[in-house]
């Protein structure tokens, strides 16, 4: 039984071996694979044989047998692509992704568009993530991700903010004159409002100093694009007053009136809110408008309309969220990578095709956004290249050469031996 039980020895070892290789040979030949997460065999001696039974001691070794093929999930290098697709991973987690054989999971981050505007892998199974809302707010609900509107519809104004100084040394003699809005105003300054319909308005607001510390402001719009005026003169549609205090604050602001009804289809009565930064409105988180001993100068004017346009690109942000940009200018949240992390991710289990689903090892995935719950951080134009490190693979493969070249010598010395005890009977 030692003989025969030397030749089971070194058979263990030769498989062992063999088995090594092919580890060692699939980690090169998935050198250039995205997202690959080399492995290594790992061995365990098989079950001693005991001669002196339960007292211990003085056992033989029956040989080896691989007990497990873990994966070694370090970080591999990132490379720039030029796709904007392209994402990758920096730290913990996995890219959640649907198809029709269920939900899978991955590394590898080579994504593009379909037809429908889904976005898909190259296998044909579609990204998931957090959607947005109509107004591009984040939600909780995961679902695929993709772009969907291919037009933005039209938004009227619906307020004005301005950023501005008013010179707090104008003169008080000088009296508004409407038909002449120029040559009478202390200061103004142009702002575009979009009506209805999502036709822009050249709106000019005049500002007046009346009295210490109070200014009265007026819009004004082209009396041949509002109903009811004339092509060479210009139409008063909001009115109100600012009110400073000794520091050059603006301590109030009052409207009067706000009615624009603009031309050409637009709907009637469109009401702008023009906000000068009253603290009282803001709950005192900074002024926009002031009046200090300096030339009167506007800053910033920012409003809320836009006319319609169409899908003309999109972008992935630093947070994995994905950005919709129209043709109008604007730019639309639509959906945010979803990144699964698991309690224990080398108990995935490989299904091909860069995919990886849970198991029984690897328990079940927590689901969430890129840099939260201790995920990576997804960056676009980028991708994962392979951990497969050539030369040390090459070096592994040699080993498990020379050891399978020194299993064999166990095989046929063993060969050897019995062939001796063969030849016993002819002599």
């Amino acid at each position: 039984m030692g003989i025969l039980g030397s030749l089971y020895t070194g058979l263990s070892g030769l498989n062992g071996q063999s088995e090594a290789m092919s580890i060692y040979g699939d980690n090169i030949a998935n050198a250039t694979t995205i997202g690959f997460k080399t492995s290594r065999p790992e061995f365990t001696d098989m079950i001693s044989k005991s001669l002196r039974g339960l007292a211990g001691g003085n056992q033989i070794g029956c040989g080896v047998h691989l007990s497990a093929v873990n994966p070694i999930l370090s970080q591999g290098s990132i490379s720039q692509t030029d796709s904007a697709t392209d994402l990758a991973i920096t730290g913990d987690g996995y890219f959640v992704m649907n198809g029709a054989d269920g939900q899978c999971y991955s590394r590898n981050g080579s994504f593009h568009f379909d037809k429908e505007g889904n976005l898909i892998n190259n296998d044909n199974y579609r990204v998931m993530g957090f959607q947005a809302d109509e107004n591009g707010k984040m939600t909780s609900k995961l679902g695929e991700v993709g772009i969907k509107r291919t037009v933005i519809d039209a938004k009227k104004t619906s307020e004005v903010k301005l950023n501005m100084n008013l010179d707090l040394r104008a003169d008080l003699s000088k009296v508004f004159d409407p038909a002449n809005p120029d040559a009478t105003s202390h200061f103004g300054t142009g702002v575009t409002i979009f009506d209805s319909a999502g036709t822009s308005h050249v709106t000019t607001v005049y500002f007046n100093r009346t009295a210490d510390g109070v200014w009265t402001w007026r819009a004004m719009v082209k009396g041949d694009e509002v109903a009811g005026g004339k092509k060479d003169e210009m139409i008063e549609c909001a009115k109100g007053k600012l009110l400073f205090d000794g520091d050059g604050r603006l301590k109030e602001q009052v409207t009067e009136k706000s009615s624009f009804t603009f031309t050409k289809g637009a709907k009637p009565d469109q009401m702008v809110r023009f906000n000068f930064g009253d603290d009282k409105m803001h709950g005192g988180q900074g002024l926009q408008v002031t009046q200090y001993g300096s030339t009167s100068e506007a800053y910033k004017t920012i409003q809320d309309g836009f006319t319609a346009g169409t899908l003309a690109g999109m972008t992935f942000n630093d947070d994995g969220s994905l950005t919709a940009v129209y043709s109008n200018g604007e730019s639309v949240n639509v959906a945010q990578i979803a990144l699964a992390k698991f309690e224990n991710p080398e108990g995935m289990f490989k299904v091909g095709q860069n995919r990886l689903r849970e198991s029984r090892s690897s328990g079940q995935p927590t689901i969430g956004t890129p840099q939260s719950g201790g995920r990576g951080r997804v960056s676009s134009k980028t991708l994962e290249a392979s951990t497969t490190d050539v030369a040390t693979e090459l070096i592994n493969l040699m080993q498990a050469q020379r050891n399978f070249q020194a299993n064999s010598k166990v095989v046929t010395t063993s060969d050897e031996m019995l062939q001796e005890v063969i030849n016993l009977k002819r002599n």
